[in-house]
C-alpha cells in the first residue's frame, strides 16, 4: 500500500463543518425535532417542490462523496472509451464546466427534452451521442464556486445521488408521474397491455392550459387521464393537502401534473379539489398558515416560470432564492419546523447529460428479442408507439416499445430536522418514491403505482434517523436574496461557449456520511463447456436492476435484469474462440462484477462465489474447482490497498473458501480474482444495516484523457 494512498485513507474526512448562517437556515439546523414516537409518526407536515429540469452531474459531478465524474465504474461506449466520452456527431465533447465567473453560465442555454431526442440520447443504455441529440450544452456542468447555495444545501442536509426522473422525457410526463405515482394507465398494466399515447403522455400535451381560473375558466389539451391523483388518495383517506400556487402563474399549468386528470378538470368551486388545489394559495398563504399552525399535512409549491430554476427561462440563483423563500416561511414556526420534512427535486434533466446508466426494465432489442429479464412480469410496463410518433428517425437500435424510464438522475434534497448533517443517500428512487412516503406516513395506498416501481424504487425512508438527533455542526447557506438583479448584471458577461477541446473533469475529494442501504448483492460466474453463466443473486430487502455491459459487443443494447428482494436470474453469454467473454456487471451505489475469460476453457474454476459474512465486514470468496488436477489461484489488485495479495491452491475436485476483509476500507471492497485465463474484478460496499461513508476512493484522482 502506498504512503499516499494510505494517507488518503486516513485523512478523508466527513462532510460537515461549524459556521455562520442566514437567521432562517440557522433555525432549520438549530431547531430539534419535535419527537414524541421516534418513528415516521413524528412527521406531521410534508412539504414538496418540484423544481425544472437539471441534471444530477450538472450540478453535483464535482461534489465530494456523491457518485459524479470521480465515478470508477463509468459505463463502456461502442468506441471502448469510458461514458464521459460523448459525440456530437463531429468530435467527442466530454462534460465541460460553465463558467460563471467570466461568462454568463448562470443562464445556461435550454436543450432537446422530447421523449424523441430522450430515447435517442439515453440509447437504450449505450449512451454515447448525448449532444449530437441534445446540443453541446448538455454537457455543461457546475462548480461548488458557481452554485454555492445548492452545494451548502446538499451539504447541510441529505442529498440523494440515485434518484431518477420517471420517465425518459419531459416535463408532463414526470410531473404526471410525480402527481399521481403513474404516467401510463395502471388498469392497462394491471392486465399486461402497453399503454399508448391515448392512455399516456410520452410527451408534453395535458398540463398546458389556456384560459384562467376562476374566469373564463381553463381549456385543456388532450383527453383526460383517468386514474386516481395523489391529492385524490389523501383526501378519500381524510389527509389533508393543499397546493400553493398561482393558478395563472404557474408556466400555463405546466407545474401542475394533476391538470391532466378528469377529476381536476371536472372539480368545481367549492368542491376540495378545487379549492385545495385549484386556487390561488400564494407563499404568504405559506408563511401565515405555517405562522397559525394550520399548515396542511401534505403541501405541494408550484414556482413561476422565473423562479423555477429551468435553462434559458430561470437559473439556479432564481432557484435558490425561490427555496430559501420556501424555507424562511417553513422555519418561523419552530414547532411546525420540527415535525417536518421538505422534499425538494426537479421533474427532468432538460437534455443535460447524467452519466449513470438508470435502472429500468428490460429494452427490446430491434428484433423484437428482450434484452434481459425480470423475476416480475413487465406486461404493461412500456410505451406503445404503435404510430410511430414519438422516436426519432434515427433512433433505430429498438422497435415502437419503449421503456417508459427511469430516466436521468436529478437532484434530491431531503431537508428535515431528521435529515441533518450532510448526508449521501445511494438507495434507488424516482417520483414514485414521494408518493411511497406518503403511504408510509399516512397509512394510505397509491394504486397508479405499478409493481416494477414498487420492486426497485425506494420509498425514501432510508433518509432519515427519526430516533435520534443528527449532528450541528454544517456549512453556511449563501444570501440569495436579489437574485433578479444579480442576474441582469451577470447577463452582462461574455456568451458561454462550449469548448473546442476536451477538458480534464475532476471531482472534489473526501468521504460523505452515506446511509445504510437494503441491497445485499451477489452475481456468480459459472462456467461450462462453451458458455459463462452469470446468476444474478438479490438477499436484500429491496428490489435491484443489474446491467450487462458485452465489452466484446458494445454495439449492442446492454441487457438489464430486474431483480426482486429475495429472488434470483440467471442468464447465459457464450464463449468465442479466440476472445471468450467480457462482461462489466453493475448494480447500485457502485457495486461491479467485471468479468473476462480469455480462452474458450478458462482454468479449471467451475464457480466463483461471494457472499456477504453476515454482520461483518467481510466477503466470503468461495472458489469450485471440479476438475481431476489443482488450480492455483491469485487474490489481488486490492484498489484500497489494505490486503496483501493472497496466493491460494484449489486441490482436485475441491472447494476452498477464503475470506476478504473490508472494515480498513470503511467496508468497501474492490479486488480481483486471478487464475490462467480467467479474471474476475469485484468491487462495492458491504451494507451491514448500519449508516457508513461513500467510497473513499471516489475521487482520490482527477480524470483525465486515457
Amino acid at each position: 500500500m502506498s504512503n499516499t494512498r494510505r494517507d488518503f485513507l486516513k485523512a478523508a474526512t466527513v462532510a460537515g463543518g461549524a459556521a455562520s448562517l442566514p437567521a432562517s437556515i440557522a433555525r432549520a439546523l438549530a431547531l430539534p425535532a419535535n419527537r414524541q414516537t421516534g418513528t415516521i409518526k413524528d412527521v406531521r407536515h410534508v412539504v414538496i417542490l418540484m423544481q425544472e429540469n437539471r441534471s444530477f452531474d450538472h450540478y453535483f459531478g464535482t461534489l465530494k462523496g456523491v457518485r459524479g465524474f470521480g465515478d470508477r465504474h463509468p459505463v463502456p461506449l461502442e468506441s471502448g472509451k469510458p461514458v464521459w466520452w460523448q459525440h456530437n456527431g463531429a468530435r467527442h465533447l466530454p462534460p465541460f464546466h460553465l463558467d460563471t465567473k467570466t461568462t454568463n453560465a448562470l443562464k445556461v442555454p435550454g436543450t432537446p427534452h422530447s421523449f424523441a431526442d430522450a430515447q435517442a440520447a439515453w440509447n437504450q443504455g449505450k449512451f454515447g451521442l448525448w449532444p449530437k441529440h441534445k446540443t453541446d450544452y448538455s454537457m455543461g456542468y457546475y462548480r461548488r464556486e458557481d452554485i454555492p447555495f445548492q452545494f451548502a444545501l446538499a451539504e447541510a442536509f441529505t442529498i440523494c445521488d440515485a434518484y431518477h426522473c420517471s420517465v425518459t422525457s419531459g416535463t408532463d410526463p414526470n410531473r404526471i408521474v410525480f402527481w399521481s405515482g403513474a404516467g401510463f394507465d395502471p388498469e392497462l398494466c394491471a392486465q399486461g397491455i402497453n399503454s399508448q399515447a391515448d392512455r399516456s403522455e410520452p410527451d408534453n400535451l395535458r398540463c398546458w392550459i389556456k384560459g384562467a381560473l376562476p374566469e373564463p375558466g381553463y381549456a385543456y389539451a388532450g383527453n383526460a387521464l383517468t386514474w386516481k391523483t395523489i391529492p385524490e388518495v389523501l383526501e378519500d383517506a381524510g389527509v389533508d393537502w393543499r397546493i400553493y400556487q398561482d393558478p395563472n402563474d404557474n408556466w400555463t399549468g405546466a407545474m401542475h401534473g394533476g391538470l391532466a386528470f378528469e377529476g381536476f378538470r371536472s372539480s368545481k368551486p367549492g368542491e376540495p379539489l378545487y379549492e385545495k388545489g385549484m386556487r390561488h394559495h400564494s407563499l404568504e398563504k405559506l408563511a401565515q398558515d405555517v405562522a397559525d399552525g394550520t399548515l396542511p399535512a401534505v403541501s405541494w409549491v408550484l414556482p413561476p416560470k422565473p423562479w423555477s430554476e429551468h435553462p434559458s427561462s430561470s437559473s439556479p440563483i432564481e432557484g435558490a432564492e425561490f427555496t430559501a423563500r420556501v424555507l424562511d416561511a417553513l422555519t418561523a414556526n419552530p414547532d411546525v419546523w420540527g415535525s417536518t420534512v421538505f422534499f425538494q427535486t426537479f421533474d427532468e434533466n432538460d437534455g443535460l447529460f447524467d452519466h449513470l446508466p438508470a435502472a429500468a426494465p428490460p429494452s427490446y432489442n430491434a428484433d423484437g428479442t428482450l434484452a434481459g429479464k425480470s423475476t416480475l412480469r413487465l406486461d404493461g410496463h412500456y410505451f406503445d408507439d404503435h404510430e410511430d410518433r414519438h422516436t426519432s428517425r434515427d433512433d433505430v437500435i429498438s422497435g415502437r416499445i419503449r421503456p417508459f424510464g427511469l430516466g436521468p438522475r436529478v437532484p434530491m434534497y431531503v431537508v428535515s430536522p431528521w435529515s441533518k448533517g450532510g448526508w449521501v443517500n445511494s438507495e434507488v428512487f424516482d417520483h414514485t418514491s414521494v408518493g411511497q412516503f406518503l403511504e408510509q406516513r399516512f397509512e394510505v395506498e397509491i394504486p397508479a403505482i405499478s409493481p416494477w416501481h414498487r420492486a426497485v424504487c425506494g420509498d425514501l425512508t432510508s433518509c432519515f434517523d427519526f430516533a435520534r438527533d443528527a449532528d450541528t455542526r454544517f456549512p453556511a447557506l449563501p444570501d440569495v436574496s436579489g437574485s433578479v438583479a444579480t442576474i441582469a448584471r451577470h447577463q452582462q458577461q461574455a456568451r458561454i461557449l462550449p469548448p473546442r477541446e476536451p477538458q480534464d473533469l475532476f471531482q472534489e475529494q473526501g468521504l460523505r456520511r452515506s446511509r445504510a442501504l437494503p441491497y445485499r448483492l451477489a452475481v456468480d460466474a459459472v462456467f461450462l463447456d462453451t458458455q459463462v453463466r452469470l446468476d444474478f443473486f438479490n438477499d436484500g430487502a429491496a428490489g435491484v436492476v443489474y446491467h450487462v455491459y458485452d465489452r466484446l459487443h458494445l454495439n449492442r443494447i446492454p441487457k438489464r435484469y430486474t431483480v426482486e428482494a429475495g429472488k434470483r436470474l440467471d442468464d447465459v453469454w457464450p464463449l468465442e474462440d479466440g476472445a471468450a467473454c467480457d462482461l462489466w456487471v453493475l448494480g447500485p451505489n457502485g457495486f461491479l462484477r467485471h468479468v473476462i475469460a480469455r480462452t474458450r476453457a478458462p482454468a479449471a474454476l467451475a464457480r466463483v462465489r461471494l457472499r456477504q459474512r453476515t454482520g461483518h465486514a467481510q466477503l466470503a470468496v468461495e472458489l469450485h474447482n471440479p476438475a481431476p488436477g489443482a488450480v492455483e489461484v491469485l487474490l489481488d489488485h486490492d484498489a484500497y490497498g489494505t490486503a496483501a495479495a493472497r496466493r491460494l491452491v484449489v486441490g482436485a475436485s475441491a472447494k476452498q473458501i477464503a475470506v476478504w476483509d473490508a472494515s480498513a476500507s470503511h467496508d468497501w471492497y474492490d479486488f480481483t480474482v486471478l487464475t490462467e485465463g480467467l479474471s474476475i474484478r469485484s468491487a462495492g460496499r458491504i451494507e451491514r444495516g448500519a449508516d457508513s461513508v461513500s467510497d473513499p476512493l471516489m475521487a482520490a484522482a482527477f480524470w483525465k484523457e486515457a
